[in-house]
């Protein structure tokens, strides 16, 4: 493993690596850590480790610094992976956030886990794995093929279904299925609607600062394939997942879907279904708690402080509840 100094300055570093799938191919991806230039407080109880891996959306990467922060203050230690084709992977000639099939994150994340156990004091590894959007979906696919590796799954406003209901779902299916298989990297010409950039960017509306290049203001072109292997993804939700772990899954209090920008988009989840989302989530295992937050935006961690602030005190009255078995949790909210 090579660290390198990463874009986000000081206290964090990055590693490009490759790893092959199942289907043979190889694919880049990058982990990225969170290296405090102060003494650690104590990850866990004694000989044991406890970290947390983060997966990042779709046409996304990781940037949100105060997410690491606090999840150092918890007493974890703090990565996150930009998958192929997104972020610091990007490649050149590859198609930015395409997958034909979201197994192919699996060999990149379980390589990541190596690292990270292989990253540090040689001690009991107790991972927390965190998805947001998609990122949440490919998560907790993950957890349920590889049960017994993730100890805690977080779930930041998952995509685990598609707007409305599971007939919609179908129905996009029946149509973009048969051009998946044919032309799997045809795009879609469906409408384009940045408002949830605008809402969260410095260079419009927002208050993050973003790279352009890797977190688009209209996202990527949606691929055929691409869509149909996220179809498919919401059906295996759908006939449940039997994840054994506790799941806690934080989204907004409400949706604003509209083909026009309105004012409400500051303060609510303007890309995904949230009370098909709360519901969804129920499929996922036997322990899931669902926190709704007014005000939160699509990503919750990205909302306005004062609504961010109060997703960071559910979760870690959650992290209190269902990781106090690895040892005590401390520290203060961001």
């Amino acid at each position: 493993m090579e660290w390198r100094s990463d874009i986000l300055g000081a206290d964090f570093e990055s590693c490009a690596f490759d790893a092959t799938g199942s289907d043979g191919v190889t694919r880049t991806a990058t982990l990225v850590r969170f290296v405090p230039r102060k003494d650690r407080a104590p990850s866990g109880r004694a000989g044991r480790r406890r970290a947390v891996m983060f997966l990042h959306g779709w046409s996304d990467y990781f940037f949100n610094t105060e997410l690491a922060r606090f999840w150092d203050g918890q007493g974890f230690e703090f990565f996150a992976l930009d998958m192929h084709n997104h972020g610091r992977s990007l490649q050149p000639d590859t198609h930015g956030g395409y997958v034909a099939d979201l197994g192919n994150y699996d060999a990149e994340i379980g390589t990541a886990i190596e690292m990270i156990s292989a990253t540090g004091p040689q001690a009991p590894l107790s991972l927390a794995l965190m998805g947001h959007s998609t990122g949440g979906l490919v998560a907790a696919l993950w957890v349920s093929r590889h049960p017994g590796v993730v100890s805690q799954l977080v779930l930041n406003s998952p995509w685990l279904e598609m707007h409305g209901s599971s007939l919609v779902r179908r129905a996009a299916w029946a149509m973009v299925e048969p051009l998946a298989r044919l032309r799997p990297e045809a795009v879609l010409r469906l409408p384009e609607r940045g408002f949830y950039w605008r809402s969260i960017s410095s260079s419009a509306e927002g208050e993050w600062s973003l790279d352009d290049n890797y977190r688009p203001p209209m996202a990527f072109p949606v691929r055929a394939a691409w869509l149909s292997a996220v179809l498919a993804g919401h059906a295996k939700v759908a006939r449940g997942l039997g994840i054994d772990i506790p799941i806690l899954v934080l989204i907004s209090g409400a949706s604003e879907n509209g083909m026009v920008w309105t004012e409400a988009m500051r303060s609510t989840d303007a890309v995904l279904d949230v009370n098909v989302i709360a519901t969804r989530s129920l499929s996922l295992g036997r322990s899931v708690s669902v926190e709704r937050i007014d005000g939160a935006l699509h990503d919750v961690f990205l909302s306005r402080a004062e609504v961010r602030a109060d997703a960071y005190r559910r979760l870690a009255r959650w992290i209190h509840g269902f990781a106090a078995g690895d040892g005590p949790v401390a520290g203060e909210l961001p």
